[in-house]
């Protein structure tokens, strides 16, 4: 099984995450946050990963750093339960509807942290969740991962559809990404030798 556990300590969070890749779409989840929670569960279950974590943040401040260090967290645990990437599909896409939202995610396990974020959200806060924390928490995810990730916004008006259609269409692209690829069985898919 390719899986991780990451725990990490600063003045600002205290987490412990640990993630399957080949799981079932489990998870258990105390961020604090309310609505992350929701969002990684939906990462969760439209990944079919196997999800713990526990997060206990300085939430008197915001929810900014538990955010981003969560995203952190995250990353960390995709690139280490990828191990060598030997055999995987490496890109994932997906658009995906979600009511009137409709989002586009593409992703290569390159090696190579980035984030192109093309979303415009209507609201400011959902709950006590600052909306701004979404792109916080997918730089930090796709930079610790070392992963090329774009997530852009087709359509949408209403802020909570946004969001959930991209954790939702997160999870699907990265669950096809990370796949092992039958006819690239025991080969890295890169024709430099190295996902780096």
């Amino acid at each position: 099984m390719r899986e991780s556990r990451i725990e990490r300590k600063t003045g600002e969070t205290e987490i412990k995450l640990s993630l399957s890749l080949d799981g079932s779409g489990r998870y258990s989840l105390a961020s604090g946050v309310g609505f992350l929670n929701h969002m990684l569960a939906l990462f969760a279950k439209h990944g079919s990963f196997d999800l713990t974590l526990s997060c206990k943040g300085d939430l008197e401040v915001d929810c900014h750093h538990s955010a981003e260090d969560i995203g952190i967290c995250l990353g960390e645990a995709l690139k280490e339960a990828l191990g060598d990437k030997v055999g995987i599909r490496r890109y994932g896409d997906r658009i995906l509807p979600m009511d009137e939202a409709l989002i586009l995610v593409a992703i290569d396990l390159s090696g190579r942290g980035y984030l192109g974020y093309e979303v415009e959200l209507p609201s400011a806060r959902v709950g006590e969740f600052d909306t701004e924390l979404v792109e916080e928490f997918l730089a930090a995810f796709s930079r610790s991962a070392g992963i090329t990730l774009h997530v852009r916004q087709l359509a949408g008006r209403n802020t909570h559809h946004i969001i959930e259609g991209i954790f939702k269409c997160l999870a699907r692209a990265l669950r096809d990404a990370v796949e092992i690829d039958p006819r690239n069985s025991g080969a890295l898919p890169s024709t430099k030798g190295v996902l780096k």
